[in-house]
């Protein structure tokens, strides 16, 4: 079963939000495949990581997309 039924995460070229869709669910953009690295923002409103990163909702984001 090489590979069959693993998805492929990607990340939004715009908001970085990981996913495995083509599209962006939060701002409807193309995703990438080729991103490094990843933060789970848990509270956006409390979270210093969120705020110096511009993330205002909670999820998976890439630290760098390509």
């Amino acid at each position: 079963m090489r590979g069959r039924g693993v998805l492929k995460e990607r990340a939004c070229k715009s908001c970085k939000m990981v996913t495995t869709l083509e599209e962006c669910p939060v701002c409807k953009e193309k995703t990438t495949t080729n991103w490094l690295g990843y933060v789970i923002v848990i509270n956006a409103e409390k979270s210093k990581i969120a705020e110096k990163l511009g993330i205002k909702n909670k999820g998976k984001y890439a630290l760098r997309v390509k």
